[in-house]
């Protein structure tokens, strides 16, 4: 089975549930632009046949992009079946008829999928309807043939001979040994010899599925067969990939062997690609970089670092020293030497999983985000105008996932990730190591009691009996996950995995406020000495810039917290699968904002300067919102994209989506307004 990073656990909670808000009269269209970070993953290549600089490019969220150039620079084209759940493998473009594209779609963790055609170059999608919910894992068009199109899926291999107006299966239906066909390959002379991977090991048919003969020979039982293909001009000449190595077949099948030269750790070679004018030269894209071999298969040569994850290769037909890569988290890399070195070229395409964000209180316009799973790719991105070109700055942060940005008061950025807090120091991150788990001492250690000694001859005395000291276990280091950071005059809060922090010193020594209770807490907001945090189920207020801490009683309809705020009048905001709530008395009592028709919240902000609060949520729509105060009168975009925070950035709006990274409002332009009154 192809690899592919799962989306994270903490992630899911803020993805999970989908809520279409409806509205009593038609929203304004204002789709914002994407501006990168630039990378991410890419999954899938595909090559105009009639011009070959017009490349196409796959994801795992659903977008595909083009280029015009070679690969020079990516623009996005659309959303294939309009979700985000679609991993796009395959595509296949029609020779004979320009312009007309198939897709062949996955979902992780699910049977479910599609096949999807285009015939404007790839601008609109409609979903093949024979092939409507098939998990498509390979999708091949006959080299001698156009019309003749051939799909593995979970269920077995299936067959159009009009071009994929129609699909007929031609494996065994219910097959219990034929079926999860992770890769296909066509013979190039004769389009009813069929070459078919399976989870399990490699079939053939030389009749167009009439028959079909299991081709095990040489290779080690239950291989994951993930790539296979043929010499174009021998075509006995045979490699497929699986999860035990590389084998190369001289038969047609008939006998394979394996091919020693790549190291037993790189054990998933995703992906095999065949140089199309040097057939003695093959690329090998594994999960432990690239391999290329120049003497068919006999040695084998890494040519990239072993952190590379490889899911495609493309080789320029026309200048075979020109290879890109399709890679987890590196998003797209080109060599013009043959495979020998590397270089991303990302401009356009961003496929980031963004979770944080914060703006430079001392410099307007430089702002921050934080991301996950990209590993040394990713961690902390910075711009310095407004999100339109960014820089990566992780030197010292190691390949943490980012789970929140902050800023301390006196100007220090801070990060929080899985194993602890980070401070920006100029160009270099440095780990904080000044943590203390331990709770403030409230109460004065009781008095030692008096111990009655009798001496001869002597009075009766009383003297203190000693109290025995007990040496203090070493402080545990902490290296916990760090949720949320809010910042309230001097100082600024942490809320984590261990409980809720405290810095009084830019962040660089952090102790334990009074009442955490011993629980994760999620969020952390503060305004104006009011301070409010959140678990999944609790709630803490502090009235006094955190000296103490009470324990509010949630919305009772909201089932599980998401977000919260705190405005400048001291109103309390929750959200979540339910909604957004709103105390105006400290939290004894809460009631749902009027017109604020959201579900599934997953980011409340307060905005001082614009004196409102930005929600955004998990939603099969593209709404974000805003209820200015002191009236609470909600406005809302479309944005075009589902959002996972929104903040205002001089006179225009910023946003993080959740898998396509930084979006910007393309203009200034005037929301909607739905009065409470």
């Amino acid at each position: 089975m192809r690899h592919l990073n799962k989306r994270s656990p903490l992630l899911a909670l803020l993805a999970a549930l989908v809520f279409a808000p409806v509205f009593s009269h038609a929203l304004p269209s204002s789709d914002w632009l994407p501006y990168g970070p630039d990378g991410g993953d890419a999954r899938a290549f595909a090559a105009d046949p009639h011009d070959n600089q017009h490349l196409y490019l796959g994801t795992a969220t659903g977008w595909i992009y083009e280029s015009r150039n070679g690969g020079g620079n990516w623009k996005r084209l659309a959303r294939v079946g309009k979700r985000d759940d679609l991993v796009l493998d395959n595509i296949v473009l029609d020779p004979s008829t320009p312009g007309r594209i198939f897709v062949g779609a996955w979902v992780l963790s699910s049977a479910d999928g599609g096949l999807y055609t285009s015939g404007d170059n790839g601008e609109t999608w409609t979903v093949v309807p024979e092939m409507k919910g098939q998990s498509i894992r390979a999708l091949v068009t006959a080299p001698s043939d156009p019309k003749v199109i051939v799909a593995g899926t979970l269920k077995g291999v299936y067959k159009s001979t009009d071009g994929g107006m129609h699909w007929k299966l031609i494996s065994p239906e219910g097959s219990m040994e034929l079926h999860e066909v992770e890769s296909i390959a066509i013979d190039p002379k004769d389009p009813k010899i069929i070459y078919a991977g399976t989870w399990h090991l490699p079939w053939k048919t030389t009749d167009d599925g009439a028959h079909w003969s299991n081709i095990k020979e040489g290779v080690i039982d239950d291989s994951d067969v993930f790539s296979i293909i043929i010499d174009p001009k021998d075509p006995s000449v045979v490699y497929a990939s699986a999860c035990s190595g590389i084998y190369k077949s001289e038969s047609a099948g008939s006998l394979f062997h394996k091919i020693q030269g790549i190291p037993s750790t790189a054990r998933r070679t995703r992906v095999l690609m065949q140089d199309p004018q040097h057939q003695n030269i093959v690329f090998a894209g594994t999960t432990e970089g690239l391999y290329r071999t120049t003497d068919s298969g006999k040695t084998w040569v890494r040519t990239t670092g072993p952190e590379l994850i490889v899911n495609d290769v493309y080789v320029d037909p026309k200048d075979t020293n020109r290879v890109m890569l399709a890679t987890d988290r590196g998003g797209v890399l080109v060599s013009n030497d043959d495979g020998a070195s590397f270089r991303a070229t990302n401009a356009g395409f961003s496929s980031r999983q963004i979770t944080s964000y914060v703006e430079d209180m001392n410099h307007p316009g430089t702002i921050y985000v934080g991301m996950v799973n990209d590993k040394a790719w990713g961690g902390v991105f910075m711009s310095t105008n407004g999100g339109l070109t960014w820089a990566q700055k992780n030197a010292g942060l190691e390949p943490h996932d980012v789970f929140s940005l902050g800023q301390a008061p006196d100007g220090t950025v801070l990060a929080g990730t899985r194993h602890g807090i980070y401070r920006l120091n100029g160009e270099l991150w440095s780990k904080v190591e000044k943590v203390s788990l331990e709770l403030p001492v409230t109460e004065p250690p009781p008095a030692p009691k008096p111990v009655t000694v009798r001496k001869k001859g002597a009075k009766t005395v009383a003297r203190p009996r000693p109290v025995p000291v007990k040496k203090k276990p070493a402080p545990k280091p902490f290296d916990g996950t760090v949720f949320a950071f809010a910042r309230d005059h001097d100082q600024v809060f942490a809320a984590t995995s261990d409980g809720i922090l405290r810095s009084v010193d830019g962040g660089q020594s952090w102790n334990l406020v009074a009442d955490p209770q011993g629980h994760v807490w999620y969020s952390i907001a503060s305004s104006k000495s009011n301070v409010i945090s959140a678990s999944l189920s609790r709630i803490s207020f502090s009235p006094d810039d955190g000296k103490t801490w009470t324990a509010v009683k949630p919305p009772a309809d909201l089932t599980q917290i998401t977000a919260v705020a705190v405005d400048g009048s001291g109103g309390l905001w929750a959200g979540g699968r339910e909604g957004v709530y709103l105390s105006e008395d400290k939290g004894s009592t809460w009631q749902i904002v009027k017109n604020l028709f959201v579900r599934d919240v997953n980011s409340i902000f307060y905005d001082e300067k614009g004196q409102r609060v930005l929600v955004t949520a998990n939603s099969s729509t593209t709404i974000a919102f805003a209820a200015h105060l002191p009236d609470k009168k909600v406005s809302y975009w479309n944005t075009g994209w589902n959002l996972r925070l929104m903040r205002p950035v001089g006179d225009h709006m910023v946003a993080a989506t959740l898998f396509d990274g930084v979006v910007i409002q393309p203009q200034m332009v005037n929301s909607a307004e739905v009065s409470t009154h």
